[in-house]
């Protein structure tokens, strides 16, 4: 399950909800949108749920452009409206549903005023897990396309101002939809997500990611390398590598480099030798793809940041094993021994569940010694919700909702205390912060440090977009403070 990467910040059961103007904590999608020109239409995208989602947004965005549509920061008076949707959280149809009602208010009273239509699209896991019912449902949305066709918007555009013609586009072709999108990109900031790979095979019991995104599929190594360059052409110092299992990544090698299949190692190895690229990152993988090639990258590649997000999920093997996870927790503890003695500074976090079916005291207990053997930076913690058509949903011994919340109240006090020790385990260091832009504060910049926490710290303009040394003098729970190191 990809993580909700409000980094650095605690996550309770509920979805993450962005749009594709709010600035992404590990991105720095900070410019905000212009006003549209004369002969343009607006578009208002609403993202929700995971990193994958944002890139996506952004990829929507660019296969509209040539079309005429320029983004607006709200949904009021837009030409087009999509919901980017995510299916993770329990009750995710519902929330869109909601969404959907404000949306049709809006919509009439834009008829009304004569002022043309509102084009409203539903895209994402929502659309694609229950697309027909979202037509049946919801006669305000005249667009419904799952994530691998989004692509097709333009052409989908083009039909539906024909009298209607179709609406409902969910097929499956990973494959054609990252051939059909342009390589060139234009980010807003200096930190991007790039997809490198969809879908998972592990088939986790409570997760419904392989039925809404597919099998797993890695995209060649050369249409990666093309789009990282146009994003450092434009100004980009970071780069996310994204995928629902991105440490399972084996793309077609470039012909020129001979062999088969790059995996996740290799892929890094090669980026981290553009020049004007400064970081990279990779989220979210899976613990039995951890294999000793990227292991030892880690210790290896300074540009690869030291921070890693490596769901565990519970401490329990029984669960894990209810669950489908492939590992036990020892398993896991080895695995993270290992990274940690390639490269000792690193910092992790982790994705947990609480109220699986069947988890009794003792299981979330054995979650709770987990978290305080293994130690985490951050983490993102939910209770367990069913997801129809997944076999969890089938499972007997569903927990008690008071149960679940009452367990998600005591892994997170363990959780945000170690969160707290960790960023005060910083004061005193001069870390190194990519500098994003100004800092509603006092200090006057905001820039991410290499753990992804925000850090706040006086400064001139002329920094942003650079990398600068900032000695950490104060810690709070999601962000660091402190004074920038000259020369």
């Amino acid at each position: 399950m990809l993580g909700k990467q409000k980094a650095i910040r605690l996550m309770s059961q509920d979805t993450l909800r962005t749009d594709t103007q709010a600035k992404s904590p590990a991105s720095t999608q900070t410019g905000t949108p212009k006003t549209p020109k004369k002969n343009t239409k607006k578009l208002f995208i609403k993202t929700y749920g995971c990193q994958m989602n944002v890139y996506d947004s952004e990829r929507m965005r660019e296969v509209l452009a040539p079309v005429g549509y320029a983004p607006i920061d709200g949904p009021e008076g837009a030409d087009m409206v999509v919901l980017n949707t995510c299916h993770i959280r329990e009750k995710a149809a519902e929330k869109v549903y909601s969404e959907l009602g404000r949306i049709r208010i809006l919509k009439d009273k834009k008829r009304k005023a004569g002022d043309g239509d509102m084009v409203v699209a539903v895209a994402g896991c929502v659309a694609q897990a229950e697309g027909e019912e979202i037509m049946r449902r919801a006669p305000v949305v005249d667009l419904v396309l799952g994530p691998q066709t989004y692509h097709k918007l333009p052409e989908m555009i083009a039909r539906v101002s024909r009298a209607r013609g179709e609406r409902l586009e969910t097929n499956f072709d990973t494959q054609e939809k990252f051939d059909a999108l342009p390589a060139a990109r234009k980010p807003e900031g200096f930190a991007a997500f790039l997809t490198i790979q969809e879908g998972c095979d592990k088939f986790c019991t409570f997760c419904v990611v392989p039925y809404t995104r597919g099998a797993e599929f890695s995209r060649p190594v050369d249409q990666i390398v093309a789009e990282a360059r146009s994003l450092v052409s434009q100004g980009v110092k970071e780069i996310t590598l994204l995928g629902q299992n991105v440490n399972a990544y084996s793309g077609a090698a470039p012909a020129i480099e001979g062999g088969d299949h790059w995996g996740l190692a290799q892929l890094i190895r090669h980026l981290a030798k553009m020049g004007g690229l400064e970081r990279l990152r990779f989220t979210t993988s899976h613990p039995r793809d951890m294999d000793e090639d990227l292991i030892t990258t880690h210790g290896d590649e300074t540009k690869l940041m030291p921070y890693l997000h490596l769901p565990l999920q519970a401490g329990s093997d029984r669960i894990l094993k209810a669950m489908n996870r492939g590992h036990t927790f020892a398993e896991y503890r080895d695995v993270i021994a290992r990274i940690r003695a390639a490269r000792p500074d690193i910092a992790l976090s982790s994705d947990f569940i609480v109220g699986f079916p069947g988890e009794s005291e003792l299981d979330f207990e054995r979650t709770l010694e987990a978290v305080a053997e293994i130690g985490y930076a951050s983490a993102y913690s939910f209770k367990y919700s069913v997801r129809p058509g997944t076999p969890g949903a089938a499972l007997p011994g569903q927990v008690d909702e008071d149960v679940k919340s009452e367990r998600l109240a005591r892994l997170q006090a363990i959780l945000s205390q170690q969160q707290k020790e960790f960023n005060e385990s910083l004061i005193g260091r001069t870390l190194d912060v990519l500098v994003e832009g100004s800092s509603r504060g006092e200090d006057g910049l905001f820039g991410r440090a290499p753990y992804l926490q925000g850090t706040h710290f006086a400064g001139s303009a002329d920094l942003i977009g650079t990398m600068v040394k900032v000695k950490i003098e104060r810690a709070g729970l999601n962000s660091l403070g402190g004074t920038l190191v000259n020369g």
